[in-house]
């Protein structure tokens, strides 16, 4: 018995029966097309930056308009009058020279910190012995207030670079031993175990998933060790220095020099920012690696 199948008009016509075929129907081309999106205009593209360029603006008009309604720039110095401060510290020729001594001790406490910190963090993180036997030691250190050790630091390394140096490290030390850690101990196990499975040896575990697993912690230890480094410089030089932008604050704080000690202040505040920006960006490029959470 035969019967006949009508397809429309865009198919092959079909004949079924007894042990016969049935044709396939001929395949339609298809057509992609590719429609452009809409450029965005100029103020839509840069909308973030506009927004924050507009609050800072905005910001600063309110503070300069606040400021003389106070009784005396000893309390609120108005940003003109920060400025001038400013242009009096470089004209002073002072600045050269305090710059220099306070990045040295950033550059070479954080730098200390971070080649000393990172690898005691993963040795931590991979080692359950390691980490049982120096977690107190960690745990009491970092909670122990730095700036006390202070006096300490002094006697022991005296007034010069030395000194600020070691409170620099004891500040950035710790956010690059607590974060490696934390990305060591957070590794996707099911990965290791698989990695094992296929009969991975510890060496290549360790080079190929914990240590590019870890990146991204490590990032944003160095990010957080920024503002304990920063703020490091500026307690050190505060005690005891012979230059530094700290020591500048510190003796216009003592000679009622307001306008000057927000100088000094925005030289940290405006430093950190270009490092943490900087930090944050390489951060981003890691994110991928992050591990993702159900």
């Amino acid at each position: 018995m035969a019967g006949r199948a009508r397809v429309d008009t865009d198919t092959i016509e079909a004949w079924a029966g007894d042990g016969g075929t049935i044709a396939t129907p001929a395949a339609r081309p298809t057509v992609v097309t590719t429609i452009p999106l809409p450029k965005q205009s100029w103020l839509r593209e840069h909308e973030h930056m506009l927004v924050s360029l507009t609050s800072i603006v905005f910001f600063l008009v309110v503070w300069q308009v606040v400021a003389p309604l106070f009784y005396s720039p000893l309390f609120l110095p108005s940003p003109l009058d920060i400025v001038k401060a400013f242009k009096d510290y470089v004209t002073g020729g002072e600045i050269a020279i305090d710059l220099a001594t306070s990045g040295q001790e950033f550059i070479i406490g954080y730098a200390l910190a971070a080649i000393c910190g990172i690898p005691l963090g993963i040795a931590i993180g991979w080692y359950p012995r390691v980490r049982d036997a120096l977690d107190p030691f960690i745990t009491f250190f970092y909670v122990t207030p730095r700036i006390a050790l202070i006096p300490l630091l002094i006697i022991w390394f005296g007034i010069g670079i030395e000194s600020k140096v070691a409170v620099v490290f004891l500040g950035a030390f710790f956010s690059n031993v607590i974060n490696t850690t934390a990305g060591v101990r957070s590794l996707d196990q099911g990965l290791l175990r698989v990695a094992r499975s296929f009969g991975a040896s510890d060496r290549k575990i360790f080079t190929s998933i914990a240590l590019p697993g870890s990146v991204p912690f490590i990032l944003t230890g160095l990010r957080l060790a920024v503002g304990h480094s920063l703020i490091g410089v500026f307690v050190g030089e505060l005690v005891a220095a012979q230059h530094g932008v700290g020591q500048m604050m510190s003796i216009a704080g003592a000679t009622f020099n307001s306008p000057a000690v927000f100088a000094g202040l925005i030289i940290f505040a405006v430093s950190g920012l270009v490092l943490t920006v900087a930090l944050q960006r390489i951060e981003h490029h890691f994110d991928a690696w992050r591990p993702q959470q159900p």
